[in-house]
């Protein structure tokens, strides 16, 4: 049953929604003890509403099937109130196949619904504020489709984002209140506060509490509610819903409540609560409170909660052993969904049109962003400095904003978390966002969303919920950029399932891989090297090719051949197989002039997924081989990829796979001549090719 879509009663009159919601008190109730006296059986570690189900049931009442949710992991009575039923409920409980968020995959009241009737409610994870970057995004696509008129008026949907009060400390929600004020987004932030944070209390956690701490931030409006009464709760939630959806401007709802139960089945409250909290706590149980509304007002007799508690209790205990007798996941299943399938999977388009102009990689991507946002307005480009006035620090979306407008093309703070992060949001309504972190050095504090949301979207949705997101880095060392701006951290991005990692070494490839990555329904990473962005650097010229065609584009996770060997040489052992990506193709193209007909040159292209048939058979054709990169070389890519290729190719090699990178140090010098000498370069890599001919 989906949540009812109009309340013509005042919530004191509506008799029928007075009773809906003691029944859903009394079964988060039977559940919350049906769960602990099956430990054994309910073995994986959950958290129950005991105590917050009057504000739970009063958010859930309220919103609409249009509407979008973020919840957080002890939400499980808001979920029953917008429709799902205990035994579904419990089906993710026990991480049974029929689980209908994620087919057993993660915890329990960590939902992924996207189902007619109901609120849509993306993946979150479990990590405690991180929703409230994703949730505000989702606002801010609404608020952009609203201002294309691409959203139904006489619903105005909003996005309500619900957190414990425990999580408001940490920093990526103050940059989601930041965005929420600055754009003025229709959302609304539900702060359920019982006053602990596992062990923690309110005095050791926080100086001020959310509603306090909301002050701050000019434009977010604030309301206070006691959370544990429903009638009051009810009443908050209806103006405070109300207030977001003619005002299209974000509203802090703070609601105080008890915590009844464990903080989770696994950190027992009597490990860390004293009995005089736990009485204190009590005191404000919303059922008993509730209940004495319900008699004082004649709404039903002391007979019939009776029954209605009897009733639930029986119904309970009778989903809980259903779903015990459930069948678990398929084996065979595992590694569905890690990705959505992807559409480009053929090279298609003309990569050398008669007459093109030649250009450079920076306007490439460029034009290739260009031509996107021209045929979609669903998508959008945002970052640091890459709006209006600039235009990116690289040129990199210079005009993009005189031709698409201020909405399409925008700057944002200095708040990588919420670059990254929103992304989730937006592809959540339909946007399609392309966005940027101006140096790959700079990604860190954006990590977090990156791995915690954007990674596990689509797997632990169980292929619900796909994020569509393209990020783009700036990489790579050149010309002193110094230890902050000439990282190139592939590495560590490529230890993140669930995101593709993309690194064009020219400029026919910059555009058709970035045609594939927006068209691609996953997040894709795309390293892009500034030290090729104009073939400034000695040796790159290769990195300028003639325009491709605007339908050119390349399937990711194919490779190219970049440089052929001669038959000849391969035949008498004379040739070796350099795998690269990036600056590296140019290294390794410069080397190459001094080795006439010896080299075969592949360019990876696609570091994930990666094109192993390609690398994996050119390495058995030639039994010599040189993984080169720009990162440094210990620990790296480049040498994870070289033992996999030894593996595969054992029986093939006349020699060791060989690997080369940067020096290994923390990060590249400023000076110029230390930059060099940590780098590799066209001469390092031609004296080790003849060491490997040699050997």
């Amino acid at each position: 049953m989906s949540i009812p879509q109009t309340l013509s009663l005042s919530i004191k009159e509506n008799t029928q929604l007075l009773l809906k919601a003691i029944r859903l008190m009394y079964s988060e109730r039977a559940m919350a003890n049906v769960y602990e006296a099956n430990r054994d059986i309910a073995k994986y570690v959950h958290s129950t509403s005991r105590g917050h189900e009057a504000i739970q049931i009063a958010v859930g009442l309220q919103l609409k099937s249009y509407d979008y949710a973020a919840l957080y992991y002890r939400d499980a009575c808001m979920l029953q109130t917008i429709g799902l039923t205990p035994y579904e409920l419990m089906l993710q409980l026990l991480a049974k196949a029929d689980d209908p968020f994620s087919g057993g995959r993660t915890y329990y009241a960590h939902p992924s619904l996207k189902r007619e009737g109901f609120p849509i409610i993306p993946h979150q994870s479990s990590a405690t504020g991180m929703q409230a970057i994703p949730a505000t995004g989702m606002a801010h696509g609404l608020k952009y489709l609203e201002g294309r008129g691409k959203i139904n008026l006489l619903e105005m949907p909003i996005v309500m984002c619900s957190l414990g009060d425990g999580s408001v400390t940490e920093g990526e929600v103050s940059e989601a209140f930041q965005e929420a004020v600055l754009h003025q987004l229709p959302i609304v932030y539900v702060i359920q506060d019982n006053t602990w944070g596992i062990s923690v209390s309110v005095e050791e956690m926080r100086a001020m509490d959310a509603y306090e701490f909301a002050a701050g931030f000019k434009g977010l409006e604030r309301r206070r509610v006691d959370g544990a009464n429903f009638i009051e709760s009810f009443e908050a939630v209806e103006d405070a819903f109300n207030y977001v959806r003619k005002n299209r401007a974000p509203l802090l709802l703070h609601a105080t409540c008890p915590l009844l139960g464990h903080h989770t089945s696994g950190v027992r409250k009597e490990f860390y609560r004293t009995q005089e909290d736990l009485e204190h706590h009590s005191k404000t149980d919303p059922i008993p409170i509730f209940e004495q509304f319900l008699l004082e007002n004649k709404v039903v007799t002391e007979k019939e909660l009776l029954e209605i508690n009897n009733q639930i209790n029986s119904e309970i205990e009778e989903s809980f052993e259903k779903a015990k007798n459930a069948n678990d996941p398929l084996i065979e299943n595992l590694l569905n969904h890690e990705f959505a399938p992807a559409p480009i999977l053929e090279e298609v388009g003309e990569r050398t049109p008669t007459d093109a102009r030649t250009i450079i990689m920076v306007d490439s991507a460029l034009f290739a962003i260009q031509e996107i946002m021209q045929d979609h307005e669903e998508c959008i480009l945002y970052g640091q400095d890459v709006g209006r006035r600039l235009g990116g620090v690289f040129r990199e979306a210079a005009t993009l904003a005189e031709k698409f407008g201020d909405d399409r093309v925008f700057n944002t703070p200095i708040q990588e978390a919420y670059i990254i992060g929103s992304t989730a949001g937006m592809s959540t309504v339909g946007v399609k966002p392309i966005v940027e972190v101006q140096f790959c050095d700079y990604i860190w504090p954006g990590i977090n969303q990156l791995v915690v949301e954007l990674s596990k979207s689509c797997y632990l949705s169980n292929g619900q919920f796909p994020i569509q997101s393209i990020i783009r880095v700036p990489v790579g060392a050149y010309g002193g950029g110094g230890p902050y701006h000439s990282g190139t951290h592939e590495s560590a991005l490529l230890t993140i399932k669930g995101i593709k990692v993309v690194y064009p070494s020219n400029a026919a490839d910059m555009k058709g891989l970035m045609k594939a990555a927006f068209y691609d329904p996953n997040p894709v990473v795309m390293l892009e090297h500034k030290g090729l962005y104009w073939s400034k650097v000695k040796g790159t010229e290769a990195a300028k090719t003639p325009e491709p065609s605007k339908d050119y584009i390349i399937p990711l996770g194919k490779g190219r051949v970049a440089l052929q060997a001669d038959e000849d040489q391969i035949k008498y052992g004379n040739s070796v197989a350099i795998i690269t990506y990036g600056m590296g193709v140019h290294w390794a193209l410069n080397a190459a002039k001094n080795f006439e007909g010896e080299i075969e040159i592949i360019d990876l292209r696609t570091l994930y997924p990666l094109d192993e048939e390609l690398v994996f058979e050119t390495v058995k054709k030639h039994g010599k081989c040189l993984v080169l990169c720009e990162e440094q070389i210990k620990n790296s890519f480049a040498e994870s990829l070289a033992a996999r290729i030894s593996f595969v190719c054992f029986k093939y090699l006349d020699a060791p796979v060989y690997t080369m990178g940067a020096e290994n140090i923390p990060a590249v010098p400023m000076n110029m001549a230390l930059e060099a000498a940590m780098l590799p370069s066209a001469q390092k890599v031609e004296t080790m090719l003849r060491h490997i001919l040699e050997s």
